[in-house]
């Protein structure tokens, strides 16, 4: 029974990640004059590639979700991460429903994915092994810092360093790209557990 459910969830988390991954590249390559500098990722929800992103990023919040189920016949003792990674996944399946037009139902989820997408590698340390367990670390906190950077160059005019050259939506990829890097080590880690 174990090893089925971490397969299952290795498996839901890998491909909900794989397919936002690649559908998001295309929905930037479908909107014309899309920048990945200055766009964020979230323009992405009520332009041309709408539909697309919008399915895509509400599936990967669906998988994270239902992976959560699985995690806790598999994983035990870690409540912090169950709950980290189920509300990941209900914040992300929120900035699906509620694309950046809705406003702060809006801002409210993604800030919701961001935070705990981060926190859901960090508690996944004590799951993994070594080195996996540190990479996992690093990465959700790498995810923390750009997110405090990001508020803070967003919404703080008195610093003007322009997203260290990165632009907002290059700043907001920082946020996002660790946490999907470590979901798709994560998952695979699962699938391969005995």
């Amino acid at each position: 029974m174990r090893t089925a459910s971490n397969i299952i969830a290795g498996t839901l988390i890998f491909l909900g990640s794989t397919q936002f991954i690649l559908l998001t590249i295309v929905a930037e390559a479908l909107y014309p004059g899309y920048s990945i500098s200055e766009n964020y990722i979230s323009d992405l929800g009520v332009g041309p590639s709408a539909l697309i992103f919008n399915s895509s990023i509400f599936v990967l919040g669906v998988t994270a979700v239902v992976s959560v189920h699985y995690l806790r016949q598999f994983i035990l003792d870690r409540k912090s991460f169950h709950i980290a990674l189920f509300l990941c996944g209900v914040g992300t399946m929120g900035v699906g429903i509620f694309p950046e037009n809705f406003g702060i139902i809006h801002l409210i989820s993604a800030l919701t994915a961001f935070i705990f997408g981060a926190l859901s590698a960090i508690f996944s340390f004590k799951i993994q092994k070594r080195p996996i367990s540190y990479i996992s670390l690093i990465l959700g906190l790498f995810s923390i810092i750009a997110l405090i950077f990001f508020v803070v160059f967003e919404y703080y005019i008195y610093f003007n360093f322009n997203y260290f050259g990165l632009g907002r939506g290059g700043m907001e990829r920082m946020i996002v790209y660790p946490v999907l890097v470590w979901a798709l080590g994560f998952g695979s880690y699962l699938i391969g557990q005995k």
